[in-house]
């Protein structure tokens, strides 16, 4: 396995100089730098990277949970923390749940064991004392989409407004019997968002219409299986709102089942726009978070923090973005 003295040897240069080269720690001549990085690809040389994070105390890598990537918004934030992570010098490593808190458990067990320097995590919200105890043994964490621990920074949308402009949205349509597909009411963005429709719906003299199933929250089956409860329990129901893009999938099926119109019969939208709602056959209506540029600004926080010199580490910060609505054929 070549060494440092090997790449030294090959490019004609001091050891002290390839490491200046290789760490970016001070000014290289870039003649000198070109001929440094030549002569480390020709020996097919690889910096150890374990031992560079046990001298800086940092490992450079970032840990991400998150309860689902499938047809879903955290896909889209993941992007935007991998680009600016890696601009920042730093990688990400993935962690799956689907809302599972055992698993979460043991992912989070495993990162802050393991070689991150921070985590970014949608929480459950059944693991709040790990998580303060992984922040207090000097693993940075932030909160992302799911705010549970205001000790703990945050970046989440404007969920109250989602749902209470939606059903504000829908009565200018002239829908009058709007239901709600929600989810787990622990989890804040479902709660607010359901507070919001609650809002609007008290404002404007309309009833509260929700539905519910056993099935995971952020599925298809749980939407196809909301929606055809709704169906068969409101008469004239004439709106559908879906709490994330994957239930309102399921809803537009159970009214293609049943012969029932988008959107002449009935409207449907969703409160969590993903980029696949503007690619169905009836391309659905939604409530947009800048989920890209969430994930980007999450990345910044969690690495300013990890960098931050000790003694100087910023105090919790919560940031909520503004949502959009994007008018698409489903309304």
């Amino acid at each position: 396995m070549a060494t440092l003295k090997d790449v030294a040897k090959l490019a004609c240069v001091d050891v002290s100089t390839v490491s200046r080269a290789l760490n970016n720690t001070s000014y290289v001549h870039p003649d000198t730098k070109a001929k440094i990085y030549a002569a480390a690809k020709e020996l097919g040389y690889h910096p150890n990277i374990m031992a560079q994070a046990l001298r800086q105390g940092r490992r450079h890598t970032i840990g991400v949970v998150v309860p689902r990537l499938h047809l879903a918004i955290f896909s889209e934030i993941l992007q935007g923390i991998e680009e600016e992570a890696q601009r920042l010098g730093y990688t990400t490593m993935v962690c799956v749940t689907e809302d599972d808190p055992k698993v979460e458990k043991e992912r989070l067990n495993r990162l802050r064991s393991g070689f991150v320097d921070g985590i970014i995590v949608a929480a459950t919200g059944r693991n709040g004392r790990l998580l303060r105890d992984i922040q207090a043994s000097g693993v940075a964490v932030l909160q992302i989409v799911r705010r549970q621990d205001p000790k703990i920074s945050s970046i989440v949308a404007d969920y109250e407004a989602c749902g209470y402009d939606a059903v504000q949205y829908l009565y200018r349509k002239g829908c009058r019997r709007i239901g709600m597909i929600d989810g787990a009411q622990h989890l804040a963005p479902y709660q607010l968002r359901l507070d919001g429709y609650k809002r609007a719906a008290a404002e404007l003299g309309l009833d509260t219409i929700l539905s519910e199933s056993t099935r995971a929250v952020n599925t298809f089956e749980y939407g196809y299986e909301c929606a055809n409860q709704l169906l068969d329990e409101t008469p004239g129901l004439d709106a559908i709102i879906a709490s994330v893009d994957v239930q309102g999938l399921g809803a537009i099926r159970a009214l293609s089942e049943r012969g029932l119109r988008i959107p002449e019969e009935i409207r449907v939208m969703s409160l969590t726009g993903h980029e696949v709602g503007a690619m169905l056959e009836t391309s659905m209506t939604s409530m947009e978070m800048p989920a890209h540029e969430m994930g980007a600004k999450a990345a910044r926080m969690l690495v300013d923090e990890i960098e931050a010199e000790a003694g100087k580490k910023p105090g919790a910060q919560h940031l909520s973005f503004a949502v959009s609505l994007v008018e698409r054929e489903s309304t």
